[in-house]
């Protein structure tokens, strides 16, 4: 559990509502389901237009990263690169063959693969780093889907408050409704900025950063990999790849 994302939700949410209270406003003219459904609706909407079925199914399930981070495990990375650097100095680099029936990792896997199979090094990061770039530009469509929501959200948010004061100049005859339909104009504002600016951006700031630490870690492994095809030292090779470790 990423605790410091719980503590910002609940810090916003306590600022929001307290700041309502301290004002002597009741935090109850803050719940407005006709506003919610216009904002979440539209929002949905205008998202699920821009984005390709597999990238918004992909951001969704990404999301999850907000309260569980995903495993990167760089010192373990650098801990088998030098361990594959040690043997294959001693043994040579067929040596290194047995490891890859028991690599879960298909980067990794694919990568181990072309460096028993003698590949040149300068081939092996070419062929790996089109892998990178096309896991990076794959993940970061799909963090966009959030990214996109936040621009949409308070867009969204106007509309829905140009609806309420249509509603509201429609009644003006009839003063009962004039209340509800102004609560609405202002509470959809609020929750459009507020969605965009507490959940979706965030949401999407968080995401880039996981996605580029796992981009960073492929990048490590890269050049682990490459060490070891030009017989690179083991010390060179650590010194090199603890630079990437955070």
């Amino acid at each position: 559990m990423d605790k410091i994302s719980l503590a910002g939700v609940v810090m916003g949410l306590v600022a929001i509502l307290g700041g309502q209270y301290l004002e002597g406003g009741s935090i109850g003219s803050l719940v407005q389901p006709t506003a919610l459904l216009i904002v979440l609706g539209g929002t949905l909407g205008a998202v699920l237009l821009q984005s390709p079925v597999h990238a918004f199914k992909r951001g969704v399930v990404m999301a999850r990263w907000v309260w569980v981070p995903p495993v990167i495990e760089q010192k373990r990375t650098v801990d088998d690169i030098l361990r594959w650097a040690q043997l294959s100095r001693r043994e040579g680099l067929l040596a290194l063959e047995n490891f890859i029936p028991g690599i879960k990792d298909p980067f990794t896997r694919k990568g181990l693969q072309l460096l028993v199979d003698g590949a040149d090094p300068e081939r092996i990061r070419e062929l790996l780093e089109v892998d990178i770039n096309t896991f990076e530009d794959e993940m970061r469509q799909s963090a966009k889907v959030w990214e996109s929501a936040g621009g949409y959200s308070p867009t969204i948010g106007i509309l829905g408050a140009v609806m309420g004061l249509i509603h509201v100049m429609e009644n003006l005859s009839d003063p009962t409704k004039l209340g509800g339909g102004i609560a609405v104009a202002f509470v959809a504002t609020i929750y459009g900025v507020g969605l965009a600016n507490l959940v979706y951006l965030p949401i999407a700031g968080k995401l880039k950063y996981y996605i580029s630490r796992m981009v960073a870690s492929r990048e490590m492994l890269v050049d682990g990999l490459v060490g070891i095809a030009v017989g690179d030292n083991p010390r060179i090779i650590e010194g090199r790849l603890k630079g990437y470790l955070q």
